[in-house]
């Protein structure tokens, strides 16, 4: 009977602490999904990736402030170096698109942001 009594309390012990570690698991997993980035002040932006190149992404953005601005498109490219696309000034109300291009060697595309100065 002794030993039937340790070995309850051993599974009980067991799945107690199996059961914390998954509340523990399930609490911090929230934390670690990122928010997507918000457009840089001043522009308002569409991002995606192109139809038929999981590797190429674009942003169209639009100039909604008072001053001048120039963004680009910042690829987060998994496996291989993020990519930068090419450098757009707009002026207020005026829209242009900058596209950027992961190498094919690596994952594709994780994110997609848009980066200005």
């Amino acid at each position: 009977m002794k030993n039937n009594r340790k070995a309850g309390v051993a599974v009980r012990t067991a799945l107690a602490a199996s059961a914390a570690f998954a509340l523990a698991l399930s609490v911090a997993a929230p934390a670690a999904v990122a928010a997507p980035a918000a457009d840089p002040h001043g522009l308002s932006c569409e991002k995606g990736k192109h139809n038929i190149d999981d590797y190429t992404g674009w942003a169209l953005c639009t100039n909604v402030g008072s001053e001048p601005i120039t963004f680009w498109v910042h690829l987060v490219c998994g496996w291989s170096p993020d990519a930068d696309g090419e450098h757009i000034r707009l002026e207020p109300g005026d829209s242009g698109q900058s596209t950027a291009h992961c190498s094919s060697l690596g994952s594709g595309i994780g994110e997609i942001q848009v980066r200005s100065s």
